[in-house]
């Protein structure tokens, strides 16, 4: 019995608390609520401004410093190098062929070999040739006899005018005999040198000094006259490179040919070396389909290192630009208003536009430039009118300090 009321008493202790600690807790709400002004419509739909932000509306800073590399505009001369492509070909090249239809005899030279101008290289079957030709010493002979006869009656003749056994109507018979028969004897001897040129077609000279190229014939092989090619002749020394000049270098070009011929270079590709030569031809019309004209330089060939056929790199100097502003090709900048350049003045980058005159190795002609200017190099891509620039390195890796390949941290 004991036990039950002190359990009863403690519950409704609890209990008690409880609801003195609720009735608290709604009291502080309810004064919280009433201490607190309402809000007007104004104040809430109408944010208080910001200073701050209205000032950096009013002036906003300037952005961060373009990082770039420049370089300066020189004044010098610029050789003005045409650049084309050419094809080495041979000065002279003789396709040799049979002048009488007849047969191979002997073959005096090999395939490649080098020949000297008159060297013999084939001979021909020339049996019927020399029967021709003592034929014709032979009727030379007969008229020779004809006409020794006839220059004795004619010398009778006169003798017996003299003394008048004779009138001169039959001395002049025998004069005209006389004169025929000399006539039909210089006759004989144009026969007999005809037959001596066709006697000479039996052996085959080399027209000039060259390599020979294939033999399409061998002993005993028939020809017919000026239809077989026996072999082919070609002068590789010195040799020539053909190749095309622009119409607007036609001028330089041609003013080069008068003071002897301007210096050419012909370079063969995959390091083949290179060949100096001079300009020595310029055709006397311009291809109206290409714009070019077609030009000659020939070179000495003495190692045989230029092969007809072969393809060659060609260069050649045509003009100097005198005193030109020289830049890097890299500045350049095309774009929607034109061909520009940005110059750093003050520490800021200033667009200036320029005129490209003339541009090879990397390098430029310009106008609209001053020698000693400062030209933006690398970085350009990034600048704008006004920006400012700042002198990057010329070699970052050595300038960057310890740490800086694996970022930096930010505070």
């Amino acid at each position: 019995m004991t036990i039950s009321l002190v359990s009863r008493y403690v519950l409704g202790a609890v209990v008690t608390l409880s609801l003195v600690a609720c009735s608290d807790k709604k009291d502080a709400e309810k004064a919280a609520s009433v201490s607190a002004p309402a809000p007007s419509a104004s104040s809430a739909s109408a944010p208080a401004p910001t200073p701050a932000a209205s000032g950096a509306s009013a002036a906003a800073p300037p952005g961060p410093p373009v990082s770039v590399t420049t370089v300066k505009a020189e004044l010098r001369d610029m050789a003005v190098v045409l650049k084309a492509t050419g094809t080495v070909m041979p000065l002279t090249s003789v396709d040799v062929k049979a002048q009488a239809s007849t047969l191979i005899k002997t073959v005096h030279i090999k395939e490649g070999q080098f020949v000297k101008a008159g060297d013999l290289m084939f001979t021909l079957d020339a049996r019927s040739d020399e029967a021709n030709v003592a034929k014709a010493r032979a009727q030379l002979a007969k008229d020779q006899a004809t006409l020794a006869d006839a220059q004795r009656q004619f010398k009778r003749s006169q003798q017996l005018f003299s003394q008048n056994f004779i009138s001169q109507g039959a001395v002049d018979t025998t004069q005209a005999v006389v004169e025929a028969a000399t006539a039909t004897v210089a006759a004989d001897q144009a026969a007999i040198d005809a037959a001596h040129v066709a006697l000479s077609y039996a052996q085959v000279r080399a027209p000039h000094s060259g390599r020979a190229g294939a033999i399409s014939v061998s002993s005993g092989s028939a020809v017919q006259s000026n239809a077989s090619t026996l072999v082919t002749i070609t002068q590789l020394d010195p040799i020539a490179v053909g190749f095309s000049l622009p119409q607007r270098n036609l001028v330089d070009a041609i003013a080069a040919l008068k003071d002897g011929g301007a210096s050419v270079t012909a370079t063969l590709a995959d390091n083949g070396g290179s060949f100096k030569g001079k300009l020595k031809f310029v055709d006397n019309t311009v291809d109206a389909a290409s714009g070019a004209v077609k030009a000659k330089a020939v070179f000495a060939n003495k190692e045989e290192r230029l092969w007809p056929g072969a393809f060659v790199e060609i260069s050649q100097t045509v003009s100097t630009l005198k005193e030109a502003v020289i830049v890097p090709q890299a500045v350049i900048i095309q774009g929607a208003r034109g061909t520009i350049v940005y110059v750093v003045e003050d520490g800021k980058a200033v667009m200036r536009p320029i005129k490209q005159l003339m541009g090879q190795n990397g390098e430029a002609a310009v106008t609209g430039l001053q020698a000693g200017e400062t030209v933006v190099l690398d970085g350009k891509q990034n600048v704008r009118p006004g920006s400012v620039v700042v002198e990057r390195a010329k070699d970052p890796k050595a300038n960057a300090p310890a740490g800086a390949a694996s970022g930096s941290r930010a505070p």
